[in-house]
């Protein structure tokens, strides 16, 4: 199959897309029980956007010509799990450049929000009752970044402004930056203690899951702040519900583990806590980013020439 004969399942009905490549055999599929074409002659498939792993995974055995699998996502761990069902030499490319302004946003919410007792207004704003008192600013805390990739360098960029004491950034490999150090994981225990704000950046792996437990946790000074843009299972929940309880640390979550959040689970009504639904990305920056994304790496497929963000390639 060459790439003027290739079916590309996409999410977006093809005429939605500017820039889109002629020549190629456009399907829209968003996760349907039924499928738009024969699996078997899909070369290009951008899987549906939070529809979930099922989702995801469900046509990839069938798929015994796909070139490339394109997450709209960050993270790609919902993915993951069908891997092992592609032939070799598939190339799964994330969604790098379209989340970074959503989730850099809602980050710095989430921090400006706890910090400044937000959830407390709201409940009083309910009951009529004008609350008012002394509250944390984000100038003059020392943050620390942990997963310091693109998403974690645009949050950086929004604190910039913030008049923060020091931003320390961590991630899987050392290096420099315009900014400054990159630190690596072994650091953490050094960084931890003079963290004010703690943000959560990373992506899901072995690495990486049940990274914030008992011992990470311990480290973070009294009343710090730990916020979570990455994926729920990068904290241990038990651990983290019992430094909230304690009122030892507070905590913003975008996501959680177990996600969603089932009702009467203890996190919903901990101390400390401010919880949104896993809403980093779903803003109205995504879907022209999504589709600029899509549109150039279409016209690289279709021109033969190397797609990008390829995080890894099947063996």
């Amino acid at each position: 199959m060459t790439a003027t004969t290739a079916d590309v399942w996409l999410p977006y009905p093809a005429e939605e897309i500017d820039g889109l490549p002629e020549g190629l055999n456009y399907l829209f599929w968003d996760g349907e029980p039924d499928y738009p074409g024969d699996p078997a002659d899909c070369a290009y498939y951008v899987v549906p956007y939070l529809k979930g792993a099922e989702v995801a995974v469900r046509p990839l055995a069938s798929m015994s010509a796909v070139q490339v699998v394109q997450t709209l996502s960050a993270g790609i761990d919902h993915v993951e799990p069908g891997l092992a069902l592609l032939h070799s030499g598939v190339r799964l490319c994330n969604a790098k450049g379209v989340h970074e302004a959503s989730t850099a946003e809602l980050t710095l919410a989430l921090i400006l929000a706890s910090l400044r007792g937000f959830p407390g207004f709201v409940h009083s704003q309910d009951k009529e009752e004008w609350r008012s008192g002394f509250y944390p600013s984000l100038a003059d805390k020392s943050v620390l970044i942990v997963g310091y990739g693109s998403i974690g360098s645009a949050i950086e960029d929004r604190l910039a402004p913030f008049e923060c004491a020091r931003v320390a950034r961590v991630a899987r490999s050392a290096r420099t930056t315009a900014r400054g150090p990159v630190q690596t994981l072994d650091d953490l225990p050094a960084l931890l203690p003079e963290a004010d704000v703690v943000i959560l950046s990373t992506p899901l792996n072995p690495s990486t899951q049940g990274l914030v437990g008992a011992d990470f946790l311990a480290a973070m000074p009294d009343g710090a702040l730990l916020v979570n843009v990455a994926r729920g299972p990068v904290v241990d929940t038990k651990a983290l519900l019992t430094e909230l309880e304690s009122g030892r640390l507070r905590a913003a979550l975008d996501v959680t583990d177990p996600e969603p959040l089932p009702a009467g689970h203890p996190l919903w009504h901990a101390p400390n806590v401010l919880i949104t639904p896993h809403v980093g990305g779903s803003t109205s920056a995504f879907e022209p980013r999504a589709k600029r994304l899509l549109a150039a790496q279409l016209t690289r497929f279709a021109a033969g020439e190397p797609v990008r963000n390829v995080v890894t390639t099947t063996g």
